[in-house]
């Protein structure tokens, strides 16, 4: 086994973890991180390769990745096989989905944009016709956590001082119609998004990353995650376009189905400004702060919408002009 950079160090046990699984002696390229303490790497034998998650306790935990994937490898969508794992080491072993990232060809390749969003959304359509998987509820607790993010971690990052019981009781106005509608319910991969799919070979063939923390929920949530990505510009045109295919595919009743992808698109913005600031302020990446002036932009067009007419006030009461015509304020880094 060889390491091909001097920086980056091995887990704990991967010499066994790895002759055990019938790759000793490969060689090792660690990846680039994300926003958690999993690190990645690629290992390389001959003309074969996998993929290697370190998910090390007791910071991470494994366990949910590979319930998800064995799921949905189970049911017929693409996640990597798993071809080894050890999961009180943290170590699992990956099939390779290769280097063609959905963001990356698309930055490269912007004539198929509207042929490799469709078989994204098409991606969605397949996972919403099967029954939900073994995974827990996303219900209101869960996603008044999610927004409490941005008011203890953006707020106080801007010192405002905000009415918190407020912002609650908003949330849950705005929210609360939604529940009964995502009953009985579908998998929500929750991450769901161009850095997270992979293209295998062919544009409309789609491998899913990244689904660990799968909930049971409503439709509309990855579908706004794809859509209003965090990463990438979407344009209204093509989102609007992508959001017809899908209710044209599931037979959603149009009204209700837009008040409630406006309602997720907000609670995810709010959420994902909350999460770029902690992981300034707490997990020393500042990079995440750039990307919060498009987040806020799609937060605030969500707003617009009836639906969340509760959470708009609480905003228009709570963060001053300047900070909202600026994305979301600025940051002493």
């Amino acid at each position: 086994m060889s390491l091909s950079s001097p920086i980056a160090t091995f887990p704990d046990g991967l010499d066994a973890f790895l002759d055990a699984a019938g790759w000793g002696g490969c060689k090792i390229e660690p990846l680039a991180g994300d926003a958690s303490f999993r690190r990645y790497f690629r290992v390389r034998r001959g003309e074969k390769s996998a993929m290697l998650m370190d998910a090390p306790p007791p910071n991470e935990d494994p366990g949910p990745f590979l319930r998800a994937a064995k799921w949905l490898d189970a049911n017929g969508m693409r996640a990597p096989r798993i071809l080894a794992e050890d999961a009180g080491r943290g170590l699992v072993l990956l099939e390779d989905f290769g280097l063609a990232r959905m963001r990356d060809y698309l930055d490269q390749w912007t004539d198929d944009e509207r042929e490799v969003y469709r078989a994204a959304v098409d991606v969605l359509v397949d996972l919403h016709r099967l029954p939900p998987g073994p995974f827990l509820d996303y219900g209101m607790n869960e996603y008044q956590r999610e927004v409490k993010l941005l008011v203890d971690w953006y707020c106080p990052a801007q010192n405002l001082y905000v009415d918190g019981a407020g912002y609650a009781a908003a949330w849950e106005q705005a929210l609360k119609p939604l529940l009964p509608r995502q009953r009985p319910g579908v998998t929500v991969l929750r991450d769901y998004h161009a850095e997270n799919i992979m293209l295998l070979g062919e544009l409309h063939k789609q491998g899913l990353l990244d689904f660990q923390d799968a909930l049971i929920g409503h439709r509309a949530y990855d579908l706004v995650s794809l859509l209003q990505d965090a990463r990438r510009d979407v344009s209204p045109e093509l989102e609007a376009e992508m959001f017809d295919r899908y209710v044209q595919a599931s037979g959603e009743p149009v009204e209700d189905f837009l008040a409630d992808y406006a309602r997720l698109g907000a609670q995810r913005n709010a959420k994902i400004v909350g999460i770029f600031v902690r992981l300034w302020k707490r997990d020393g990446k500042p990079r995440y702060l750039d990307l919060i002036p498009r987040v806020w932009a799609l937060m605030e067009r969500d707003l617009m919408h009836p639906a969340l007419e509760p959470v708009a006030r609480w905003f228009d009461a709570n963060v001053p002009p300047e900070l909202r015509e600026t994305g979301g304020g600025s940051y002493d880094r």
